[in-house]
């Protein structure tokens, strides 16, 4: 190991959540001879595994208050916001707080792949996965790695050329070098508020992505723009912005003109039918993708060869089925507002399915946004009354079809009123606009239960 890499790392180091990433952190610990307690609020297989590597294991949802005694640095999971409880104590203390893709940043060797991030409210899969579509095609060895794929810890000193690496804004917040070589945020809106705090909170930290001083910026998005005005204002004069938009482009810009995305030197690229999942907003991530390529010699041919072998992540604006004329799509990735606006803005005459965990956003703008292309709502998860009364509001004239149960069987009867009331022409969009958690244990659960409650409804 390097020496000056091993310095950044302390002696005596807790890792707070054996999930995925705390786990592949540890593991890495320890095999760098450090002191590793792990601490979670349950026990799990992944305690067991790490205690018979070394790690001291903790275990209890309220966590002991000698807890960071004898600790230099405190490695965290999502899970635990800066107003958790050990971490206000580490803070208190004076403790290095980080996470894991700040411990993989930090371990990176000299000959190391560069990295490309990406972050924004919504879209950072398809955009990653796109990315690394195109760095494949221009004959990079890649990764797509990050908040999605394998933890960054563990591979990020792998025989790979480039990174392209999603980065959400916990993991941004607690990222302290990390410095992809250009960072894109491709969208902001508010999400996420009940950990960061307050929006411009989680805008600060989407910000870190642009440590290195190149930025991909989205044109067409106000809170983009104007974050990349404060940073360069408050951080970093000297900050080198990169803009794409849906908007014939300038020069030096990416952007879309005549039907074909355009590229920095006016170049076209592919036509902007090539680009699946469909809608406008994908075209976007699209030319978000193509910006970073082109930081590390990409050019319009691999862009388009790229583009094209792209295939679309599942849960994300996907048809998935058609009866007697009925498009049935599970978008079930729309975890916000924001993302549920993208894909509803793609359809007309909808029959929505919604709801689940809103995390506290308003999502009466996005009612009342969509309301002319609503047919009728079908309303499910915790948050479902909220949702309704936005409807009852802004879209008064849309027939609502409350479903009670917070059973997994709550799908299967939203699936059967949607059945209903959809006809020939119509669209029924599972865009839920909040997170699933209420009921399921993640936004790929409830899109395969919205799968699976279709197949039944039809093949019973």
């Amino acid at each position: 190991m390097n020496a000056d890499i091993s310095a950044t790392i302390a002696q005596r180091i807790l890792v707070a959540g054996a999930g995925i990433a705390g786990t592949a952190s540890a593991t890495t610990l320890l095999s760098m001879n450090r002191d590793v307690t792990v601490y979670d609020a349950r026990d799990c297989e992944n305690l067991r595994t790490l205690e018979k590597q070394g790690a001291r294991i903790i275990i209890g949802v309220n966590a002991p208050p000698n807890l960071l005694d004898d600790i230099d640095q405190l490695l965290v999971s999502p899970g635990f916001a800066p107003h958790h409880p050990i971490v206000t104590a580490a803070a208190i203390r004076g403790i290095d707080v980080y996470c894991e893709p700040e411990l993989a940043w930090r371990l990176r060797t000299p000959e190391a792949a560069s990295w490309l991030g990406i972050t924004g409210t919504n879209g950072k899969t398809t955009t990653t996965t796109m990315l690394h579509a195109i760095l494949t095609a221009a004959g990079l060895r890649s990764q797509a790695l990050g908040n999605i794929g394998l933890p960054l810890v563990s591979v990020a000193n792998g025989p790979w050329d480039v990174l392209a690496v999603e980065l959400s804004s916990y993991q941004l917040h607690w990222s302290h070098t990390l410095a992809p070589q250009a960072g894109a945020i491709i969208n902001l809106a508010p999400d996420h508020l009940d950990w960061h705090g307050s929006m411009e909170s989680y805008v600060e930290a989407k910000t870190h992505i642009w440590r290195s001083g190149t930025a991909i910026v989205n044109l067409d998005d106000r809170a983009v723009i104007a974050a990349a005005r404060h940073y360069q204002a408050h951080t970093n004069p000297d900050l080198d912005i990169i803009g794409f938009t849906l908007n014939p482009p300038d020069k030096g810009q990416f952007g879309l003109a005549e039907g074909w995305l355009i590229d920095a030197n006016g170049e076209r690229i592919c036509p902007a039918t090539d680009i699946r999942p469909s809608g406008l907003h994908n075209v976007a991530n699209a030319l978000a993708a193509t910006a970073l390529a082109y930081q590390v010699g990409a050019t319009p041919r691999s862009a388009a060869e790229g583009l094209r072998a792209y295939r679309p992540e599942p849960h994300r604006n996907v048809t998935i089925a058609e009866y007697d004329g009925v498009r049935w799509v599970d978008d079930s990735k729309a975890t916000n507002p924001h993302a549920a606006q993208a894909s509803l803005e793609s359809y007309d005459d909808v029959v929505w399915i919604a709801g689940g965990q809103l995390k506290g956003v308003d999502i009466a703008p996005l009612v009342k946004a969509v309301a002319p292309r609503l047919k009728s709502a079908i309303l499910l998860g915790q948050d479902r009354g909220l949702v309704a009364e936005a409807l009852r509001e802004y879209a008064p004239r849309v027939p609502v079809a409350i479903v009670d149960s917070v059973e997994h069987s709550a799908m299967d009867e939203a699936v059967a009123a949607a059945d209903a009331v959809a006809s020939p022409g119509d669209t029924v969009l599972l865009a839920p606009s909040a997170a699933s958690f209420d009921m399921y244990a993640g936004y790929a659960e409830r899109g395969q239960a919205f799968a699976a409650a279709l197949t039944r409804r039809k093949h019973r």
